[in-house]
């Protein structure tokens, strides 16, 4: 079990913003990467014909520990240097991976017609339900890193009356829990605020060129903060009123996961510029659910060393083994 005090990185380090621009360094990614090489990209369709691109990394030449199961946070993708470290390292160390895209996310536009929304939990869940079948016989990990990690967080729930029976643990890592304070606070800082209007500008530009007839984004390219492209996107493209209430809809607040019965591990960083500390404070949980507070970390990053590994890299090596073992 992870304990809140266990990760203490050394002082030119301790600057949450910092942390959280380098958790992202294409540096941390370099070198030689076998879970890439033995990748195979796969197309899983859900029940409502919604596509949604992976890569399916399995060990050929060993009989694997079990499978892990990764999702980036928003405007990442299964290439994001957050998702090449950790399921290396989980790859170097006995397990199979498989890295899921979100609808629009990546090299995905062209799959759907329509675009993506942080609400559409369902074509997720089927996915990482196909996904952890590849693996029927052996326990399945789910990992995943800010909206990623909400996402984890909302399967687990849903896995009350869905179970994906081979589900051991689950780890949201930053987890977004109330994307309306989220929001505000990236909107609040330029650098951060100008790193995800960049790609979501181009992801939209995108989408605009595959799907012309259908979208006409180019009254969003001029605006200037996260929460108004969210408004004039669900205004004109939505049945949302407002962003409040679509951040409203998948919010994961007090009592959202309290019935949770997957053990599950959430990590935050008590520094966190984007994710309130308070929130995870208020959030009611159960004997399955634990949470892991550190000092230090920033918004998904938990960098030490010369070379930025993640801390949690490690920890997941580690705490998926002890499932296993008993």
């Amino acid at each position: 079990m992870l304990t809140s005090n266990s990760y203490r990185p050394a002082l030119p380090l301790r600057s949450a913003h910092l942390q959280t621009i380098l958790a992202s360094s294409k540096f941390r990614a370099w070198g030689k990467n076998p879970m890439l090489d033995a990748a195979q990209e796969m197309i899983l369709e859900t029940s409502d014909g919604i596509r949604l691109l992976g890569f399916y990394s399995p060990h050929k030449s060993q009989h694997a520990k079990g499978l892990v199961i990764l999702l980036h946070g928003w405007e990442g993708s299964v290439d994001s240097t957050y998702i090449l470290c950790t399921g290396r390292t989980l790859y170097r160390s006995g397990y199979n991976i498989f890295r899921l895209n979100f609808r629009d996310h990546g090299d995905s536009h062209h799959l759907n017609n329509g675009i993506f929304y942080a609400v559409l939990l369902d074509e997720v869940f089927q996915a990482v339900k196909q996904a952890a079948c590849l693996n029927a016989e052996s326990p399945v990990f789910l990992v995943g890193f800010s909206l990623g990690g909400n996402f984890v967080l909302r399967i687990v729930r849903k896995c009350r009356n869905g179970a994906i029976t081979n589900l051991c643990h689950a780890v949201g890592i930053s987890p977004v829990l109330d994307p309306d304070k989220a929001t505000e606070k990236i909107d609040q800082y330029p650098i951060i605020r100008n790193y995800f209007l960049k790609k979501w500008r181009t992801s939209l530009k995108k989408k605009q060129q595959l799907f012309p007839d259908l979208y006409n984004f180019n009254n969003i390219m001029t605006l200037k903060t996260l929460r108004d492209i969210t408004d004039v996107l669900l205004n004109d493209y939505s049945d949302y009123y407002s962003s409040r209430d679509y951040f409203r809809a998948y919010a994961v607040v007090r009592r959202a996961i309290k019935d949770n019965t997957v053990p599950t591990t959430i990590i935050t960083a008590a520094d966190d510029p984007i994710i309130p500390v308070e929130d995870f404070y208020e959030l009611e949980i159960n004997e399955s659910t634990n949470l892991v507070i550190q000092p230090y970390g920033g918004h998904n990053g938990f960098l030490d060393g010369f070379y930025l590994q993640g801390w949690y890299e490690r920890q997941l090596v580690n705490l998926f083994d002890q499932v296993l073992t008993g």
